[in-house]
């Protein structure tokens, strides 16, 4: 089942990130040496009360050379399209104000449950100007104070109210493939070369897609989900001048798959984009087959020349399958099913805790790590904790003597050792006197 989407919106400058940060919590990981959209977040997955959701904070798109009314109008169309529920954010202090009521006037044709948020309430004039707000015409006012936590809980309970909780949450035991990459790299039309019917509307001009599908497929007798992460109505040209809003689609699509295969246009190389989509899709701990298309347009390059390339461009993912393709004329594309299934496999691969003990513990006889200060780094016992991906923690005396290129050592002899192509591993450190 898919997780709902709330998504705050209002004029700049009423507090909407501050709101963000305080629904998601602060402590949002950042991967160094992965070069994803972590550092801009705009969007993430939280929880409230046991309760999971995805959170879009629209002030986080911003408006390029659009004009002022323009950029408050493409924030509250991205959130119509995307949510179920809609946080309004407005300003206590300041009172009513005509972008206020442009982003009504857009708001009342969404058909969606939207919150009236009267942000800073701490303020005495906020007070004053409280009623004011009625006169926009939705049916829940809230105030609140994003800074100093006043009216959060009531806000959060009147969000959240239809969703599911997580244990009550049915996982779908098919294998969920996303299709992720820049605009006009041609997923759509290897959507419809996996579906083998015209199920998506393809054009070469970018942000003709229509909405976002999410397709079963059989292969071998076997059914898949293909989640189409192109899609967008036709009148929403604009948004793909936004580069962030085509990350966004990505984004929810790479959340809500076990797979994701990136797609390089083979015609325009590597970009620095491709590298976001590719490296949030590992931090978000996804399966991943790079998918080079529109190949017969290639003619100087051998597929032995464009695979180097491809692995001096994402270093960070040399564990991922390469596969070549034209999802045009349709050449090559028995060659993505195999790497998807093996994939598929590998991000739910269970290892023997014995084994594991026998690799992790000779890997280090063989590489002691360095000294620091007169200490050094023991590993005592590793178990695996988790799978999608797969998970093992290893038992130290302090895992603050953990560098990372130790770190990298182990993770390369476990992939030496067992079938780990295509998913990222992560390895966690506890120190075994319990003290974390």
């Amino acid at each position: 089942m898919k997780l709902p989407t709330v998504a705050i919106v209002g004029r700049p400058n009423v507090g909407k990130s501050t709101l963000f940060n305080k629904i998601v919590g602060e402590k949002i990981s950042i991967i160094e040496d992965i070069p994803g959209v972590t550092r801009d977040r705009i969007y993430q997955e939280t929880i409230y009360q046991n309760k999971p959701f995805y959170l879009i904070d629209t002030g986080g798109i911003d408006k390029g050379d659009e004009t002022f009314n323009q950029e408050i109008r493409i924030q509250a169309e991205i959130a119509i399209q995307e949510a179920d529920v809609i946080i309004f954010l407005t300003d206590g202090k300041e009172g009513l104000t005509e972008n206020d009521f442009v982003v009504r006037d857009i708001l009342r044709k969404s058909q969606k449950k939207i919150i009236v948020a009267i942000n800073k309430i701490d303020v005495k004039d906020a007070q004053n100007n409280l009623y004011d707000f009625y006169e926009l015409g939705f049916d829940t006012y809230i105030p609140i104070s994003a800074i100093h936590n006043t009216g959060y809980v009531d806000l959060m309970d009147a969000v959240t109210l239809d969703f599911q909780e997580k244990d009550k949450i049915e996982e779908d035991p098919r294998l969920k493939i996303s299709i992720i990459g820049r605009p006009n790299v041609g997923k759509s039309s290897l959507t419809n070369a996996l579906l083998n019917e015209e199920r998506v509307v393809v054009s070469a001009v970018a942000g003709t897609t229509r909405d976002a599908i999410d397709s079963v497929f059989k292969y071998h007798g076997d059914e898949y989900i293909l989640i189409d992460t192109a899609g967008m109505r036709k009148k929403g040209k604009v948004f793909e001048s936004i580069e962030k809003y085509s990350l966004l689609r990505s984004l929810k699509a790479i959340d809500q798959s076990d797979i994701c295969l990136v797609v390089i246009n083979a015609e325009e190389g590597i970009k620095e984009h491709d590298k976001h989509i590719a490296g949030y899709a590992i931090e978000k701990g996804k399966g991943l087959i790079f998918v080079v298309n529109k190949w017969d347009t290639v003619t100087h390059q051998t597929i032995a020349d464009y695979q180097k390339l491809m692995r001096a461009e994402f270093q960070f993912a040399t564990y991922a399958p390469i596969v070549f393709l034209s999802a045009k004329t349709k050449k090559r594309l028995h060659t993505l099913m195999p790497e998807v299934i093996k994939v598929g496999e590998n991000i739910k691969r269970e290892i023997k805790t014995s084994l594991l003990n026998q690799v992790i513990l000779d890997a280090y006889q063989l590489n002691l790590p360095p000294t620091y200060k007169t200490n050094r780094l023991k590993i005592y016992f590793a178990n695996q904790s988790g799978i999608k991906p797969p998970k093992f923690t290893l038992r130290v005396n302090s895992k603050k003597l953990v560098h990372f290129s130790y770190q990298r050592y182990l993770e390369n002899k476990l992939r030496q050792n067992f079938d780990l192509e295509g998913t990222p591993i992560i390895i966690q450190f506890k120190n075994r006197s319990g003290d974390e």
